[in-house]
């Protein structure tokens, strides 16, 4: 049988993070590959709590049909949950979608046609490179420091290429360096995207973990001109089997996705909105964060502790000041798909970096997550990756 398959299927592959998490999800593997949150801080009790008296008040209306938009209650929470940020958005400009996944996916689907351009950091998020791919577009990779995507180089590509859609970024403790853009330069990449009128997504899953200092505005906050689209999610800060997110954009554009939405899957969950936003009636979601906060700073001094005991001289690292992730840089010439599997053969995970990489290149760093492994284990899988990181270094 030869079926006829779009042409866009001819450029996907699986996920590479997907794939490697098949083989690290085994109870002897130590694994610092996916991007999981710690399972220990979900809030069950509560929500066994939450679930039933969601059922009993009004479960017929929990288990039916609702609006393509989402449940008004849990937007109104959301907009004070994006409050830190600087961002005083009205519920009606909120959208809940299927995990910020999905708001990903509806970007693309509105703005990209085949050979258009799309901006991104350089590595950007792999889950949002998939995404994107299907739509077939053009990727420029932008470089970044310890403070972010560069803004001349920004500038370089936006004047350089012709039919850009969008910028992508992930402007706090990116994914998958951990960076975070400075505040400078989160004003000057609206002033580029006004300048050059194009629209900037603006993904944001892991603002409110910040281990030290002041939450930053968000870039949303400096938007002149309803350009800039927001992507927000409860999977790091709440709870990820939900699949709770949301886009934040501007009357006009939301009309866009809320059409979209229809088309996808008409609407999130009714008994899962509900049952969030009776958890944050109920439960004060602030401190809950601040207990996963707690446990992630410790959990990233373990992981940086570690590195500098065992890992190489020549081998780098960033130090992330919040979210998930740290970034390994090793020597040149060495490519870190070559040392996963060695370390798998110790039994210790990560995800190695090209495919981070919108176009390839960049094979010799690789992403390790802290979030999801106890300390012990922590101190251990670092250990026996020092151990063949010295070997091949």
């Amino acid at each position: 049988m030869a079926l006829q398959f779009a042409s866009r299927m001819d450029g996907l592959k699986g996920s590479a993070i997907r794939e490697l998490l098949k083989i690290a999800d085994k109870p002897d593997v130590i694994s610092f590959a996916g991007g999981f949150p710690a399972p220990e801080l979900f809030p069950v009790e509560g929500l066994e709590i939450v679930s039933k008296k969601v059922l009993e008040e009004d479960g017929r209306k929990a288990l039916q049909y609702s609006s393509t938009e989402g449940f008004l209650p849990l937007r109104e929470h959301i907009s004070k949950l994006m409050e830190p940020q600087s961002l005083k958005a009205d519920p009606d400009q909120i959208l809940v979608t299927a995990g910020s996944q999905q708001g990903l996916d509806f970007c693309a689907k509105l703005f990209v046609n085949p050979g258009d351009v799309v901006i991104t950091e350089s590595p950007s998020y792999l889950g949002a490179l998939n995404a994107f791919k299907a739509y077939e577009p053009k990727f420029v990779e932008v470089e970044m420091d310890e403070e972010g995507m560069l803004m001349d180089k920004l500038e370089e590509a936006l004047k350089t290429n012709g039919n850009v859609k969008f910028i992508y970024t992930i402007p706090d403790f990116q994914n998958p360096t951990g960076r975070t853009m400075t505040i400078e330069r989160r004003k000057k990449l609206v002033e580029l995207a006004n300048a050059y009128d194009v629209c900037v997504v603006e993904d944001n899953p892991y603002g409110s973990l910040r281990f030290e200092g002041e939450i930053h505005p968000a870039i949303k906050s400096f938007d002149t001109e309803d350009r800039v689209i927001y992507l927000g999610t409860m999977s790091k800060i709440f709870c990820p089997g939900m699949r709770i997110g949301w886009i934040y954009a501007a009357p006009a554009i939301l009309n866009k996705f809320n059409l979209i939405k229809q088309g996808a899957d008409l609407q999130c969950s009714t008994i899962a909105q509900r049952e969030c936003a009776a958890f944050f009636d109920m439960y004060d979601i602030n401190e809950h964060i601040k207990k996963i906060i707690d446990v992630y700073r410790r959990r990233r001094d373990v992981m940086v502790n570690a590195m500098k005991q065992y890992f190489p001289k020549n081998v780098s690292y960033t130090y992330p000041n919040g979210g998930l992730f740290l970034w390994v840089t090793l020597p040149e010439g060495m490519d870190s798909t070559d040392v996963f599997k060695k370390a798998m053969d110790k039994k210790v995970a990560f995800v190695a970096g090209e495919p981070f990489y919108p176009n390839g290149g960049n094979a010799n760093h690789f992403r390790m997550n802290y979030s999801a492994m106890p300390d012990e284990k922590i101190i251990e899988g670092v250990k026996r990756l020092g151990e063949v990181l010295n070997e091949l270094c």
